[in-house]
Formats: C-alpha cells, sequence, structure tokens
C-alpha cells in the first residue's frame, strides 16, 4: 500500500504542474527490434512467444490494422491491456473499409473519429505508434486513384489532428511498395515521394519514424545478401533518397518484410532470416522489423505465413525468438489532468459535468495504476 501511495503522490503532482509528454526516441533505450505482422487481436499471445522467446526476452513489436468499422472500445482495450501482460509494443495500421476492389479512400473525418477513440485507449506504452493506411502509391489502395498531393495532405491532417489529443502519438506514413512501377494503376516510390514534397514541402520534417515494406523482390524470393531499392534494405534508399527533402534523422520501422514458401523451403527461409538480422537489419537506425505475416490461415498469404495449416510454428518462427531481447521501452505515463484551480462556482449543469469529467478522470487513472504496478513488479 505504500508504494501505491507514493504512486499516486508522484502522478497527482505530475497532474497537478501540468506536465505534458511527449514522444521519445525508441532507440535510447534497450530495444527489441523483433516483431510480426498480425491481422487480428486474439494473435497477440501466440504472436508472444516467437517475439518475446516465452518470455525470456520482453517488449517485441506487433503489427496490426484497424478499420474503420471496428472501433469497438472494449475489444481495442482488451487487446492493449493484453499487450501489458505480454510485454508486446502495438504499432497500429490505420485503414479505412474495403469496398469492391478498393479501399475506400480517407478523409478528414475518418482522422477525427480515429483520433478520439484511439485517444480514448489506455496504451502499453508511452510511444503511441500509429500507421496511417497502406502502399499509397497503389490505386486500390487508396480509393482507385493515385494522388500523393491528397496523401500529403491527409498525413499532414493527421498529424494535426492526433498530436492535438495528445503529443504521445508516434506518426508514421504509409509503407509503400518499391517494387511498383509507373503505371496506369500504380506510381514509383521515388516519383510518389517527390510529388508529396512538392506539394507539402514541410511534411517529412513533421513524421516522427519511417514505415518500410523491405521484401526481397522480385517474387519475394531474392538472396537476403542482395541490394535495392525493391530489396530487404530498400530503408536504406527511402532514407537516402528522403535527405532531398529532409534533413531530419527518422527511426526506421520495417512493418513488412519476408519470403514466399512459394520456391523456398522453410529451411532456406529461416537462413534468410538469420543472415538479414545479423547484416541488412542490424542497421542501427531501425527501430522494429514486423515480418509478413504470423498466421494466414487458408487465406492469400499462406506463403508468407509463420504458422502451417495445422497452427504450428514453421521452423523460421524459432529463428525470430532465438534473436529477441529484453527491450524497455518508457512505460505509459498518461495522467488524466485536474484543473484544481478552477472556481467551485458555477451552474448546476457544470458542476455535474465537472462531477462527471472528474470520475472519469480518477477511473482512468486507477486503471493506469494497477497497469503500472503490474509492470513493475
Amino acid at each position: 500500500m505504500r508504494i501505491l501511495s507514493i504512486i499516486i503522490n508522484l502522478f497527482l503532482s505530475l497532474s497537478l504542474t501540468g506536465k505534458v509528454l511527449a514522444i521519445y526516441d525508441p532507440l535510447s533505450v534497450p530495444n527489441n527490434k523483433i516483431g510480426i505482422h498480425l491481422l487480428f487481436p486474439e494473435e497477440l499471445s501466440q504472436a508472444a512467444k516467437i517475439i518475446n522467446r516465452q518470455g525470456e526476452a520482453a517488449w517485441g513489436y506487433v503489427t496490426i490494422p484497424i478499420q474503420a468499422n471496428d472501433r469497438n472500445l472494449q475489444k481495442w482495450q482488451t487487446f492493449l491491456d493484453e499487450c501489458v501482460k505480454q510485454k508486446v509494443i502495438p504499432i497500429i495500421r490505420i485503414a479505412t473499409v474495403p469496398e469492391g476492389s478498393n479501399w475506400i479512400k480517407p478523409n478528414d473525418y475518418d482522422l477525427i473519429d480515429f483520433a478520439n477513440f484511439l485517444n480514448d485507449l489506455i496504451w502499453p506504452v508511452q510511444n503511441r505508434y500509429l500507421i496511417f493506411f497502406n502502399e499509397v502509391n497503389h490505386s486500390n489502395e487508396y480509393g482507385g486513384t493515385l494522388s500523393p498531393e491528397n496523401y500529403a495532405d491527409i498525413l499532414d491532417n493527421a498529424i494535426n489532428i492526433f498530436k492535438t489529443r495528445s503529443e504521445d502519438f508516434f506518426i508514421l506514413p504509409a509503407g509503400l511498395d518499391n517494387a511498383a512501377t509507373d503505371r496506369r494503376n500504380s506510381i514509383d516510390w521515388k516519383t510518389y515521394l517527390a510529388r508529396m514534397f512538392q506539394h507539402k514541402p514541410d511534411i517529412f520534417n513533421r513524421l516522427d519514424g519511417w514505415t518500410s515494406h523491405a521484401y526481397a523482390n522480385p517474387d519475394f524470393t531474392v538472396r537476403p545478401d542482395l541490394s535495392g531499392s525493391n530489396k530487404i534494405d530498400s530503408f536504406k534508399y527511402d532514407l537516402q533518397y528522403l535527405r532531398n527533402f529532409t534533413q531530419k534523422k527518422l527511426p526506421v520501422f520495417i512493418t513488412e518484410t519476408g519470403w514466399s514458401n512459394k520456391y523456398l523451403s522453410d529451411h532456406q527461409i529461416a537462413l534468410y532470416y538469420q543472415y538479414a538480422f545479423s547484416q541488412a537489419w542490424s542497421d542501427p537506425s531501425i527501430v522494429a522489423v514486423t515480418p509478413f505475416l504470423l498466421n494466414a490461415q487458408d487465406g492469400p498469404f499462406q506463403k508468407f505465413s509463420f504458422l502451417d495449416n495445422n497452427q504450428k510454428e514453421k521452423e523460421f518462427s524459432a529463428t525470430l525468438s532465438v534473436l529477441a531481447q529484453k527491450g524497455e521501452p518508457l512505460l505509459t505515463t498518461e495522467i488524466p489532468q485536474f484543473d484544481m484551480a478552477k472556481s467551485s462556482i458555477g451552474t448546476t449543469q457544470e458542476l455535474i459535468g465537472d462531477q462527471i469529467n472528474l470520475f472519469i478522470s480518477l477511473e482512468k487513472l486507477y486503471h493506469n495504476l494497477v497497469l503500472y504496478i503490474n509492470q513493475i513488479q
């Protein structure tokens, strides 16, 4: 109880002084870069066994999408609470919804709704990692259109909207398909970035990190020792090209990568992962590598899946586990802000509203305290 009392006093002290938190450099603390890409929150426990080496390591990463029609507070708070228990850092990729063969083009209303929803959740670590949409240099990922200018506007507005609600939101752009070329339904990645910059010259200065889809192209089968803008070290080419637009040092999140087993055996893929992490992905700018995909089941991505049809881990799952370390991220310190100097005189409606807000804030504070105590035990 004495520890709880100290924590409460400390937290209230921070809230009374109005301290505003913000993102921190994830590479400034011990970091477990091992991760995996999920499709559903229910897969977290299985993922944690791989990326945290059965509990011997801690705070690996998972990338997971959330669609606009899936903003369920209970569902996603349960997921984030489970991230605390499993010691996993979530990277949430914001998505719209599919319509026919395309994903609906996002708009500012989507951003506002997502910002309000995600800000109501209690996150496991201080940095709230968010990716805004996916491979937008393909028209089917952006409402059937190709518009780097519009995406630059959307991304710029997202930064304003989310940062207004919390400085802890860590803004990442959509990972691009670096193998795409200038065609009717796609744009080369360099062309796309250049057009974004021409439309919004400050857009890359405003980002908190960089998202890379570092696949072994062509055909997801190329050896890991080969280098190129469409290979597993494509992030290096991204960063080099970005120097034309910003001098800001952006930490890298490889949120999609992997090899297809269409032409490669599981043993070959395991060796490829081992080599990649010891060479290209040992780059000090990399925060996380979350290969695609943990569990494809019978879907079209089975060739990338880390689990077989019997839900057993494939050989290359063990490669990731062996490399996992103990990360030490800054844990969530979100504190409700109380205005103690506010006058106690007001209308009945104001007083009732204040009491309701105070109750909600206290409830949130209690939840945070429980999470914090669980984390330090």
